[in-house]
Order: C-alpha cells, then sequence, then structure tokens
C-alpha cells in the first residue's frame, strides 16, 4: 500500500482507520479508541505513525495486537534517498559556516 493509498483509510464517515507502523498497516478501525479514525484526539488514522509512537506512552507490543492488513511502499527507495540526505547536510553545514563567517567579520 502506498501513502496515498493509506491516506484515503482515515476512519471518517464510515472508512476504514488504518494507520502504519515500521513498515506494516494495521486495522484499527475496530477500537474503541479510535473513534471516526482519532486517537486521543491526537492522532490520526490514514498515515505513518512510526515516528509518532516513539512518543507515545504505551509501547509498540500495543499497536502489534491490532491485525496487519498490508505493508507500506516507500515512495523511492532508501539507497536513492541517501544521497539527498547526503546532501542535505553538507548543504546545511557549508550555510551554517557561511553565517558564522559573516557574524565573525
Amino acid at each position: 500500500m502506498t501513502r496515498e493509498e493509506l491516506g484515503q483509510f482515515d476512519g471518517r464517515e464510515g472508512r476504514r482507520a488504518l494507520i502504519a507502523v515500521n513498515g506494516k498497516v494495521y486495522d484499527v478501525t475496530a477500537s474503541a479508541r479510535w473513534p471516526a479514525g482519532l486517537h486521543e484526539g491526537e492522532h490520526a488514522a490514514g498515515g505513518d505513525l512510526t515516528e509518532e509512537l516513539l512518543l507515545a506512552p504505551h509501547v509498540r507490543a500495543v499497536i502489534e495486537r491490532f491485525p496487519v492488513v498490508d505493508e507500506l511502499q516507500e515512495s523511492e527507495p532508501a539507497a536513492r534517498r541517501l544521497p539527498l540526505l547526503v546532501f542535505s547536510v553538507l548543504l546545511a553545514l557549508v550555510l551554517a559556516l557561511g553565517l558564522v563567517y559573516l557574524l565573525l567579520s
């Protein structure tokens, strides 16, 4: 399932509520904790909640109790993202050094 497809399952207006965590797509539709696709007023169904789960007061095992219905497909392979990440970090470093140079001159 792509991120775009996942976004269609937001739990609203009778649609199923699906969330992705660590590449797996879980169906939380039947959970009383996800009414209308919203959990605790903060987390919305239809998206990848991997990062948000890092700050959750419960462990990942709570999510893993829900049925896995699909796998989340990455929009581009990780090998293609790495050069962009390296370029972004280097660009930020160059800009920061330029700013320091300007402030010190």
